[in-house]
């Protein structure tokens, strides 16, 4: 009989708590440091304490990873349950997450071939979206190296579009990647990103906000429109409303199968800024 395998991902993808329960996924979360504190993201703070703090803090907060200590400890739990352990973390490129899952493993001797690491190249939900693929795989019984090939594929066909009100949160975090090539513009201008390669690189420049969100909806269109099964997840730092309306406009276009609207975990969101909205979307993966 095989051993059962158990998902773990980081709280950045923030995937819905009846999703978490219902899936066996485990979340090591990432941290929040704020002045003196260094606060759990989404356990000892949630996006609208986050978000309504953010607005008058004089301090900004800044991050950091996963630690391995952390990661070995959810990885050892689950071992001892009898699970093999598939773990799909944030983009190596912007986190040291997945280096820390890699260090948790070397410490836990004896656990070869019953641990596996995918460097998903995403975050938030096309991070979520791929980590759910591989959790309901697990859940159906497949093997450990068959979740792994199921997640790959999964993130080979997943993507992320965001639009921010402002670049200077991403400029003072260090993530802004391709995007610097924005920063200087006028202050009026809308900056539409992507993740690309893990990177966070730039694709348009637009005015206002409504229209830097409707050519995220019609690059994603131009991108996927067709290529079946498609899941959309609309996911905000503390604008709600934006990220409904973006998500029925692609999903009047896209027809999706499933569809999210999340906040963007308080991580995501010291990075970002408030008024973030971003269109995830997974298309082709059963």
């Amino acid at each position: 009989m095989p051993n059962k395998v158990a998902v773990v991902t980081d709280s950045t993808a923030y995937l819905p708590d009846q999703h978490l329960k219902q899936y066996n996924i485990s979340v090591t979360p990432l941290s929040v440091v704020w002045g003196e504190q260094d606060l759990l993201d989404g356990v000892d703070i949630l996006p609208d304490e986050f978000y309504k703090r953010l607005a008058s803090s004089k301090v900004m907060p800044t991050t950091s990873q996963v630690t391995p200590a952390a990661m070995q400890g959810v990885f050892q739990s689950l071992l001892a349950q009898g699970y093999d352990v598939l773990g799909i973390f944030i983009s190596s490129k912007i986190s040291g997450t997945v280096e820390s899952a890699i260090q948790a493993l070397d410490m836990l001797p004896g656990s070869a071939g019953r641990i596996t690491i995918v460097d998903s190249l995403w975050t938030t939900m096309a991070l979520g979206l791929p980590v759910l693929t591989a959790a309901r795989a697990a859940q159906a019984g497949e093997s450990l190296a068959e979740c792994e090939k199921i997640t790959k594929n999964a993130c080979a066909h997943t993507g992320v579009l965001f639009v921010v009100e402002t670049l200077e949160f991403m400029r003072r975090g260090g993530r802004i990647g391709g995007a610097q090539a924005f920063l200087g513009t006028a202050l009026n201008i809308k900056p539409v990103l992507e993740m690309r390669d893990g990177r966070i690189e730039p694709v348009e420049k637009v005015r206002t906000k409504q229209k830097a969100i409707q050519c995220a909806i019609d690059v994603v269109v131009e991108r996927i429109k067709g290529q079946a099964p498609i899941r959309l997840a609309a996911t905000h730092a503390d604008c709600e409303a934006d990220a409904s309306s973006l998500l029925a406009a692609a999903s009047a276009q896209l027809d999706p199968i499933e569809t999210f609207c999340c906040p963007l975990s308080p991580v995501i969101g010291t990075h970002t800024g408030p008024g973030t909205v971003a269109l995830n979307y997974m298309f082709g993966v059963a």
